[in-house]
C-alpha cells in the first residue's frame, strides 16, 4: 500500500512538472525540509538549503519568462525535455524504499511520460493562444499553469489520490478540447 501511495505522489508531482518544471521541485524541497515529505535514499540533497535556493531562483525566472509573449513559446522548447527529466526525478524521489528497479522503471516510464504529456498539452494550448490572441492571452494561461502546478504539487503530497483524479480529469478534458476541437463554422 505504501508503494502505491508513493507512486501516486510521484505521478502527481510529475504531472505538476509538466505545468512548471521548478515549482514541484521547490515544493518538494520545502516539504522535505519541514519533515512532511520523505525523500528516497540518495535524494537528501533536494531538501538542502542550497537546493531550495536554487529551485526558488529557477522558479521565479521560469514563471517570469512565461509572462513574456513569444518568449513563453521559446521556453516550451527548453521546458519539454526539462519537464521530462524533472518528472523522472520527482517520481524517483517519492518512491521511498521501493526497489531500484521499480523506482526507476516507474520514474522513467510513468513519471517522465506524464510530465511529457502535460507539457505537450500546455505547449499546444499556448501555441493556440499565441496564434489566436497574438500572445495577449498567454499571461492568463501562464497564471493558470503556475497556479495549477503549485496546487497539484501540494495535492500530490497531501492528498495523492485526489491529485491523480484531478490529473485524469485535466488530461481527459484537455486532450478532448485541444486535439478534438472543431474548426469554427464559416458564415454563409
Amino acid at each position: 500500500m505504501e508503494t502505491l501511495l508513493s507512486a501516486l505522489i510521484g505521478l502527481g508531482l510529475a504531472a505538476a512538472c509538466g505545468f512548471r518544471v521548478f515549482v514541484p521541485l521547490l515544493i518538494v524541497s520545502f516539504a522535505a525540509r519541514a519533515g512532511d515529505f520523505h525523500l528516497a535514499p540518495g535524494f537528501a540533497w533536494i531538501g538542502s538549503y542550497p537546493a531550495m535556493i536554487a529551485f526558488g531562483v529557477a522558479t521565479l525566472l521560469e514563471i517570469a519568462g512565461y509572462y513574456i509573449p513569444w518568449v513563453d513559446n521559446l521556453l516550451d522548447t527548453v521546458a519539454t525535455p526539462t519537464a521530462i527529466v524533472a518528472g523522472v526525478l520527482v517520481t524517483a524521489t517519492a518512491m521511498g524504499e521501493a526497489s531500484p528497479f521499480l523506482r526507476w522503471s516507474l520514474a522513467i516510464l510513468a513519471g517522465g511520460g506524464i510530465a511529457a504529456v502535460v507539457q505537450g498539452l500546455t505547449a499546444t494550448v499556448r501555441q493556440i493562444s499565441s496564434f489566436t490572441t497574438g500572445g495577449l492571452g498567454n499571461p492568463l494561461i501562464a497564471t493558470v499553469e503556475a497556479g495549477g502546478s503549485a496546487l497539484l504539487s501540494v495535492l500530490a503530497i497531501t492528498l495523492p489520490v485526489v491529485a491523480v483524479l484531478a490529473i485524469a480529469l485535466v488530461l481527459f478534458f484537455g486532450v478532448k478540447r485541444v486535439l478534438f476541437r472543431r474548426p469554427p463554422a464559416r458564415a454563409a
